[in-house]
C-alpha cells in the first residue's frame, strides 16, 4: 500500500478528509446520535443501544475522542460520554462550506456528453 501524501494538501483538506473518515461508519454515527439525544452516555448503553460488542463501542468512541468530536469524563468505575460543543461547531465551521459548495449546472458531465 502506498504512503499517503497528506503534506501535497492543504490543512483544511486534511482535517475535512479526517472529519470524513471518522464519521465514515454507521456505529459511530450511531453512537452520535445517541449522545445527542441522551445528552451524555455510559459506554454500558451503547452497547445495548447500538448492539455491538464491547471491545468495537470502544474502539468506536476511541475513534471519536481522537477525532475531538467527544470527550469522557471518568465517574468512578465508569466513563461517561458527551458530545464536545466546542469541537462539534468547528466541525461544521469546516464541513459546511465545502458541503455547499454548489455546482453551476444541473449535471456538470452532462455538457461533456457524459452519464
Amino acid at each position: 500500500m502506498g504512503i499517503s501524501k497528506t503534506e501535497k494538501f492543504t490543512k483544511r483538506q486534511n482535517r475535512i478528509a479526517a472529519l470524513a473518515k471518522g464519521l465514515g461508519h454507521p456505529a459511530r454515527v450511531a453512537i452520535l446520535e445517541h449522545l445527542f439525544k441522551f445528552r451524555g452516555c455510559v459506554c454500558g448503553d451503547l452497547v445495548q443501544e447500538i448492539g455491538l460488542a464491547q471491545p468495537t463501542i470502544s474502539q468506536h468512541l476511541k475513534e471519536l475522542k481522537n477525532l475531538g468530536l467527544i470527550q469522557g469524563n471518568v465517574e468512578g468505575a465508569r466513563v461517561c460520554y458527551c458530545i464536545d460543543p466546542d469541537r462539534w461547531i468547528e466541525m461544521k465551521e469546516i464541513l459546511l462550506p465545502f458541503l455547499n459548495s454548489d455546482l453551476n449546472v444541473a449535471n456538470p458531465c452532462e455538457t461533456h456528453g457524459v452519464q
